[in-house]
């Protein structure tokens, strides 16, 4: 049984689904003013889109695509204590549009943040310790570099995007081919891609205060203002790891120690395939079967099977996406807890 030093996961990440008005749109019950917001349209198409309290309100990347920032007034225009409020989208950027429905995941860090100097490029940090996230601004120098991230721990994944140009995303996955790690991209479906000096980013494993770049124009083009999105696993709230799929649906479990409220799940080694996303609004119940994927804009998809279990998720269908007989994926989870430092157990459902 895991024990945790948080006694409320939901306090931290959190899903929240609502709907769209045309106009101005208060979302509320998130729990806690989030510090990012990545939300994503279900009922058509749309872009998956991220907002995030260092960058401010209105400004956004996509995950489906390449394409640098954008500024829209019309879209997120404030981060509030118990969510954040919508401008009147008029569907031009899949945030608000009328009667259209949402989800969105929700992390909390620190707001717009501050100065960080314990690389040899000097960031600007938004972290939550307790819960193992970060937000990391920085300006690129094409050098092989350090940058400080502030978790106080080794970060297992990193997303980055460059904001200022046409870039993909690369994701430094840690936990990918047994624990070798490689590089993935959020915006598409190709395998795990080796680490080096000229690729985002090097061999050389994060530390408790930094994570290094290389000299690729996605994580550190010379002048271009670059995000990133760290994150620590903290047991209990959050893991990060690999599983091998077994092709049928009695599928394989995967432990994580508490009953998963988001889970992202991409696979790793073969055949290309998507980000899928799964979580306990869009799917109270078991079997979990909605989905929506973090490099498509297509509307919500249903059938890739999750069991959300106490104490981790059990795939429940022999989908090429997130089960097939003998590949590897890698995947990310947030959820309930478990037990507390209260030591109150969370009865299993």
């Amino acid at each position: 049984m895991s024990y945790t030093t948080i006694n409320k996961s939901s306090s931290f990440m959190n899903p929240k689904l609502y709907t769209g008005n045309g106009s101005t749109n208060a979302i509320t019950g998130v729990g806690f003013q989030p510090s990012l917001v990545w939300l994503k349209e279900r009922s058509d198409s749309g872009a998956p889109i991220l907002f995030d309290a260092v960058r401010g309100a209105t400004k956004f990347v996509r995950s489906s695509d390449s394409a640098a920032e954008v500024t829209a007034a019309d879209t997120l225009t404030a981060f509030n204590s118990d969510g954040f409020t919508l401008g009147a989208d008029a569907g031009d950027y899949s945030a608000n549009q009328n009667s259209k429905t949402y989800a969105s995941w929700n992390w909390k860090a620190n707001g717009q943040g501050s100065s960080n100097t314990d690389g040899s490029i000097n960031s600007t940090v938004s972290v939550n310790t307790t819960s193992g996230f970060s937000i990391v601004k920085y300006t690129g120098n094409a050098t092989v570099s350090t940058i400080g991230h502030g978790l106080g721990v080794a970060p297992k994944m990193i997303i980055t995007k460059n904001l200022s140009r046409s870039d993909a995303w690369p994701v430094d996955c840690r936990q990918g081919n047994s624990g070798a790690g490689g590089i993935m991209y959020l915006n598409e479906t190709g395998t795990l891609g080796a680490y080096g000096d000229s690729s985002p980013y090097p061999t050389t494993a994060p530390t408790n205060l930094v994570y290094s770049v290389g000299t690729a124009g996605n994580t550190n083009y010379s002048g271009s203002n670059l995000i990133a999105y760290c994150f620590a696993e903290i047991t209990g709230h959050s893991k990060f790891g690999q599983y091998t799929g077994n092709g049928n649906a009695n599928g394989t479990f995967v432990y994580t120690g508490f009953k998963p409220a988001f889970v992202m799940v991409k696979k790793s080694d073969t055949a290309t395939n998507n980000w899928v996303m799964i979580d306990n609004k869009r799917n109270p119940f078991n079997v979990a079967g909605n989905y929506l994927l973090a490099n498509d804009s297509g509307a919500e998809g249903v059938g890739l099977d999750f069991d959300l279990l106490s104490n981790g998720f059990k795939l429940k269908s022999n989908s090429g996406g997130t089960n097939t007989n003998g590949t590897k994926y890698i995947y990310m989870a947030f959820g309930q807890t478990l037990v507390g430092t209260n030591n109150i157990p969370n009865n299993a459902r």
